[in-house]
């Protein structure tokens, strides 16, 4: 049974000027069985925020994946977060406040607080990443878990990612997420191969060369901030195909890239 919860009260200033899209996770508990009859050990979890350009999110990058991640034993759930016209840091403040309540309930939802990764795709790459390096770059003040609840992810997964809001930005997913008339200041402070440093989780990125919307260069800018810093981080990139794929079953040169990232998570899923 999937758990919905809201991640914050019905009173909040937090719930957002768009309805379809009140903050919220949905939670996929693992596939699993115990031989001895016992009560399963605590599993690795990955929060999943589908793209969307920070105007909508993308179905097919959400609840697809939380039930791939479910079936190799990984509590998988999908995170509904602020869009347009919110601005930054709504949904930052969104994906840092899942991250705590999962943290915080990691008991009740039988998750270990200790392997907890984060996987965002396109414009939610972009969320995904300010929240992996700068993990305190902003505490909300309607979070009542913020500084005592980590947010910091123990790997990230990002899937042809907005990187940069800078060189190779997407121009879309900036206006949106900073407005037209953006702070160049604020625009480089989230632009994420900025952030990197030694202390940053492990990295697992997949796009493809030829990716019209968001250039291939996003992927390369953060595995090369990962190279510098030492951080492990795993790189695929695949000569053809169009932005926003997802799993790519409906081609067969994609696919295999699921495969890829169950092999890199391996022994830290358990």
């Amino acid at each position: 049974m999937n758990d919905e919860l809201n991640l914050w009260p019905d009173d909040s200033p937090n719930n957002g000027s768009n309805a379809d899209y009140r903050p919220s996770i949905t939670i996929y508990p693992p596939v699993r069985r115990s031989a001895t009859g016992d009560e399963p050990a605590p599993a690795a979890a990955v929060l999943v925020c589908p793209g969307g350009g920070y105007r909508m999110q993308a179905p097919h990058e959400g609840r697809p994946f939380a039930q791939l991640f479910a079936i190799h034993g990984i509590v998988g759930v999908v995170l509904r977060y602020r869009v347009d016209p919110d601005r930054f840091p709504a949904a930052y403040s969104d994906a840092a406040r899942a991250m705590r309540i999962l943290r915080a309930r990691a008991g009740e939802y039988r998750i270990d607080p200790d392997r907890f990764g984060i996987m965002r795709f396109s414009a939610g790459g972009h969320l995904a990443s300010p929240v992996a390096t700068q993990p305190d770059l902003h505490h909300d003040p309607h979070d009542d878990l913020a500084g005592d609840v980590s947010c910091r992810p123990d790997r990230v997964i990002l899937g042809y990612p907005v990187i940069s809001m800078l060189e190779d930005a997407h121009v879309g997913s900036r206006e949106a997420l900073l407005g037209p008339a953006y702070d160049p200041a604020l625009a480089r402070q989230l632009s994420s191969h900025l952030r990197v440093d030694a202390s940053s989780p492990p990295a697992f990125l997949f796009h493809t060369a030829d990716d019209e919307a968001v250039p291939v260069m996003n992927s390369l800018l953060y595995a090369q901030a990962c190279a510098r810093h030492g951080v492990p981080a795993e790189l695929h990139v695949y000569e053809h195909g169009r932005h926003g794929v997802g799993m790519a079953l409906d081609d067969p040169r994609l696919a295999p890239w699921t495969s890829a990232l169950v092999g890199w998570l391996g022994a830290w899923r358990g």
